[in-house]
């Protein structure tokens, strides 16, 4: 696929900060197995990933606004259009020397998402897509699953840390997805679930209170592959609560069904 000028931007970014992790990573591997320091390094490879991104993206477009997990957000002079990203998604998996994680960036224009790039530094997979343009993998084009039936269906959630807000909300989901379906993974990058939901690979995703970073990539990717994306509450916004239920489109009644019938049920849930 050819790109327009700022897709280009942004795939060329991600795989300069990806080729940064994937150092970094080599490096952790051999620091997990004292822990000794091995969150202090991640730190420091997170926010150079980072620095990178911000000196590529920046530079090309010095104009437009920046929101990032690592630095502060800035207003850009032109108000219309900002960088969204995820120097690492999937943190953890990088501490534990587990080969799964991934660059973010979105563009925003407006408001909306127009470009999602998620590169997986670990496997050279970068997915991207563009506004009315379809997405792809490498040079591959992606489509959801045609999987019509949620007893043959996989998906894929964020299962939360010890005392995290939405983990009694996630188990009481799972405790209802995984008898009607074939699995539940939990893979610990959310960006990446997206992407392969957008592949394929899982027939559906779904989590509660993501960061902005972690999932506007995703939900372009997504809908340019044929799949549905909504927040789980349909009077909410995804990139506000950070709220999202994702699959193809045979699935996504029945599929959402379950998620927002138990969210709807508990009412003091924020």
């Amino acid at each position: 696929m050819q790109g327009s000028a700022n897709l280009n931007v942004m795939m060329k970014a991600a795989r300069k900060a990806g080729r940064s992790l994937a150092k970094d990573f080599r490096e952790v591997e051999n620091l997990q197995v004292s822990m000794k320091g091995a969150g202090d390094f991640v730190s420091r490879a997170d926010i150079a990933a980072e620095a990178i991104l911000k000196e590529e993206l920046m530079d090309a477009r010095p104009t437009y606004g920046w929101c990032a997990e690592e630095s502060k957000e800035i207003p850009g002079q032109d108000p219309t259009r900002r960088w969204i990203v995820d120097p690492l998604g999937g943190t953890t998996n990088f501490l534990h020397g587990t080969p799964h994680f991934a660059v973010s960036i979105a563009l925003e224009h407006k408001g909306e998402i127009v470009s999602g790039v998620i590169y997986d530094p670990a496997k050279d997979e970068l997915f991207f897509a563009e506004k009315g343009q379809g997405a792809w993998v490498n040079e591959s084009r992606l489509r959801v699953s045609g999987r019509n039936r949620m007893i043959e269906s996989v998906f894929a959630t964020g299962v939360p840390h010890a005392g995290g807000k939405y983990l009694p909300a996630c188990l009481q989901d799972v405790a209802r997805v995984a008898p009607a379906c074939a699995g539940v993974r939990s893979w610990g990058a959310a960006s990446l679930d997206l992407a392969y939901v957008a592949a394929g690979r899982f027939d559906g995703f779904w989590d509660r209170g993501l960061q902005i970073w972690e999932v506007a990539a995703g939900l372009i990717i997504v809908r340019e592959a044929g799949g549905f994306a909504e927040p789980i509450r349909e009077e909410q916004k995804i990139l506000e609560t950070g709220h999202v239920v994702a699959s193809n489109e045979a699935i996504f009644d029945r599929f959402s069904k379950v998620i927002r019938d138990r969210d709807l049920a508990d009412v003091t849930e924020g």
